[in-house]
């Protein structure tokens, strides 16, 4: 015999509310894909900001890391697959990927950082940066430190988009002090640029040969390899990037350009799952996404060069508080070649 009408209705909602419940209680998961983590203080910041909004929001992070741009792809799929409640990429890599995948999992959310497609669909978020800001910022503190009065760059890969360290770091040197000598950017290239210490070593000795004292070392993981070089040129001091790298060569890092994708990772994360999102944030040092370690409050115990230079501090955290006041225009190498 079947329920009577009331205990039938009683039922429906009773196994309305139960859903209703645990639609509520389910907890949100979060999958980072990326390419190999390795030694790379980039993909792990952004790893550790993933992980971050996911306990704060209860939930559960998984990372998918992928050797290869095919794996890449499919990773991206998989935790569409997998029901994540956002998917995160990190770097231009994802871009094309996630062009395709997003409008075939619509009902997926997925958060681009560093990084963002041409068309983003509806369920992208991109989160990026103004580095060009923080390392005009490495651009004047290079020329206010150095003694030989030439400073040189050397980059990952030559792509419009790391012009903004290099390009940038001269355009600061040059606003410093307009006779500054900048030698052509070298770039590590080969077919692992960002993760290349021994290529990224051979540039470096060449640069540092024509004598340069000052160094920006924009080449992610390779940049191993240019602080390993820097013993052989008394005098000469680099700048690391992402990431305080001044414990790894004490005594011969001056600066490090932090790009906090950490922050980054965890504040969009964060805004994405609570609908709080707008679909395109960028992040400058009036945000805080990005700032000089020598600028924070931690200097005196971060092992860099920089924190015998007092003077130059000061005189750059203007130079900071002017470009956050637009006194001083930082251009963009991306739109202003």
């Amino acid at each position: 015999m079947g329920l009577p009408v009331k205990s039938l209705i009683a039922a429906l909602f009773a196994s309305a509310f139960a859903l209703t419940a645990h639609a509520e209680d389910k907890k949100p998961l979060l999958v980072y894909v990326t390419g190999p983590i390795g030694v790379d203080n980039f993909l792990k910041q952004g790893w550790e900001g993933a992980q971050r909004a996911a306990k704060e929001l209860g939930g559960t992070a998984r990372l998918y890391e992928s050797p290869d741009p095919t794996t890449k792809r499919q990773n991206v799929e998989a935790a569409a697959r997998a029901g994540a409640d956002l998917v995160v990429t990190i770097t231009y890599e994802f871009d094309d990927i996630l062009a395709e995948v997003a409008k075939a999992y619509p009902n997926i959310k997925f958060l681009d950082v560093d990084a963002c497609p041409k068309d983003p669909a509806p369920n992208v978020t991109c989160v990026g940066f103004r580095e060009q800001e923080v390392n005009f910022l490495a651009g004047v503190e290079a020329a206010l430190t150095s003694k030989t009065g030439t400073i040189g760059a050397i980059g990952a890969l030559d792509i419009p988009f790391i012009h903004r360290w290099t390009d940038s770091f001269a355009d600061g040197a040059k606003y410093a002090k307009p006779d500054i000598k900048v030698l052509n950017t070298l770039w590590v290239g080969g077919d692992n640029p960002f993760s290349d210490p021994a290529r990224g070593q051979q540039r470096a000795v060449s640069v540092l040969s024509d004598g340069a004292d000052r160094l920006m070392a924009a080449a992610s993981a390779s940049n191993t390899g240019i602080f390993a070089s820097l013993p052989d040129f008394p005098g000469v001091l680099a700048f690391g990037v992402d990431v305080n790298q001044c414990p790894e060569a004490e005594g011969f890092i001056l600066d490090n350009v932090e790009k906090k994708t950490d922050v980054a990772t965890h504040a969009t994360a964060l805004a994405v799952i609570k609908g709080e999102a707008k679909q395109h944030t960028v992040l400058g040092l009036a945000e805080g996404g990005l700032d000089l370690t020598g600028l924070g409050p931690d200097v005196a115990a971060s092992k860099c060069v920089i924190a015998e230079y007092p003077d130059v501090i000061a005189k750059v955290r203007q130079v900071k508080q002017d470009i956050i006041d637009g006194k001083v225009a930082v251009r963009d190498p991306l739109t202003s070649p």
